[in-house]
């Protein structure tokens, strides 16, 4: 494997992230960018703390139209956001829930220019507001006239497009991640419980450089599974079961998204069918995706494929969806979308169907958008599930 990438960024990457924000919020009658949420927070300034696991503090940025970045943090924080570019840092004593950061942060956003009367903030689809909803009213009314309204356009735009230096971190990660499943085969056995494989799992991506796993689930079932959310549990792998491993791993904080299926002795027919057909519908999905076309084109594609091969549908609601600084970002490949890929954009390609009564057979890959088509992120998986067993 070919040495990592460097797991942070140089200050020129979130200048040009800046600028391009700016340039949105413009064209979006915004005078600056509100963000609270940790992948947010680190877009815009490269801060990486694990403290985000601990919900008792708040913390905020704020990016105006005219300046840099404001960030309005808890003390406990300052150290390491002035290891950021970050220049102009404001905290208070945090906790202090009768004013956490509340009468700060009211001081730094009326100090804005206004042009248009409008802060944008993380307030539409897949959005998070990570601070209390009673003190984003206080906030709200405090700053009046100055409104809020929702950055979901600009903050979608902004992160929907990956810098090479970006699309290089998830392509690290989507080919650990691929070596590791090509030799967890060699480490399953019948008896195994899906615990135990997706531990399995877990120890080769960390051993292989990974930073870590959020998600690993793992679901198997008689010929097929029933859904692919659930588990691991402590079921044991016997002849004929198939088991979903499905990963979400991380390296410098982007994730990859994709599984792999394996069959616990020989596989029955129709498991051999499903996952023929969710296979060449996963090619059918990355010959499509190009300039041009459409996250719908994308998902009419697949179920072309999925629909001749005998699919009842399934229960996901679409055929995949973008991919970055979170498990699952926008857009989705489902009718209706309708985002139009543009070159820089990761996706996963995950056709699934049910092929009988409680069973179905889902497949997943990684991809960038290139100016010409796009370029498989992660290791194409074996045509053939391999055998445990």
């Amino acid at each position: 494997m070919s040495e990592a990438p460097a797991r942070g960024f140089p200050r020129a990457e979130f200048e040009d992230r800046a600028e391009r924000a700016r340039r949105f919020m413009t064209e979006a009658d915004l005078d600056a960018l509100f963000v609270t949420s940790e992948q947010h927070v680190r877009y815009f300034t490269g801060f990486d703390s694990q403290f985000w696991a601990s919900p008792t503090r708040p913390w905020f940025v704020v990016l105006p139209r005219e300046g840099g970045p404001v960030a309005v943090i808890p003390e406990i924080g300052v150290p390491g956001m002035a290891r950021t570019w970050v220049e102009d840092i404001r905290s208070w004593p945090a906790p202090r829930p009768e004013d956490d950061g509340v009468s700060l942060l009211v001081h730094v956003l009326s100090e804005v220019p206004q042009r248009f009367g409008r802060i944008g903030a993380e307030l539409g689809p897949e959005m998070v507001l990570r601070m209390p909803v009673g003190d984003f009213f206080r906030v709200r009314d405090a700053i009046a006239p100055l409104a809020f309204a929702d950055a979901t356009p600009v903050l979608r735009r902004l992160r929907g497009v990956k810098s090479p230096a970006e699309v290089g971190k998830i392509r690290h990660v989507c080919q650990l991640v691929s070596a590791a499943f090509e030799a967890l085969p060699g480490k399953l056995a019948l008896g195994d419980t899906e615990w135990q494989a997706c531990r399995k799992m877990r120890v080769e991506v960390l051993e292989r450089g990974a930073d870590g796993s959020p998600y690993m689930m793992g679901m198997s079932g008689p010929g097929g599974y029933d859904n692919i959310v659930m588990g691991p549990g402590d079921r044991a792998l016997g002849g004929g079961d198939i088991l979903i491993i499905d990963t979400g791993t991380t390296f410098a904080g982007y994730f990859c998204d994709f599984d792999r299926n394996f069959a616990f002795g020989q596989p029955s027919d129709d498991a051999r069918r499903a996952h023929d057909v969710v296979y060449r519908a996963t090619d059918a999905g990355i010959d499509a995706a190009r300039p041009g076309a459409t996250t719908t084109d994308l998902w009419r594609t697949m179920t072309e494929v999925l629909e001749a091969g005998g699919s009842a549908g399934n229960n996901v609601g679409r055929l995949g969806h973008g991919l970055g600084l979170q498990l699952t970002e926008w857009p989705s490949n489902r009718p209706g979308d309708d985002t139009r890929l543009v070159p820089g954009m990761v996706l996963t390609i995950e056709p699934g169907m049910v092929f009988a009564p409680g069973k179905m057979m889902v497949h997943e890959e990684n991809i960038v958008v290139t100016e010409d088509g796009c370029e498989l992120l992660t290791r194409r998986a074996p045509a053939e599930m391999p055998v445990i067993g």
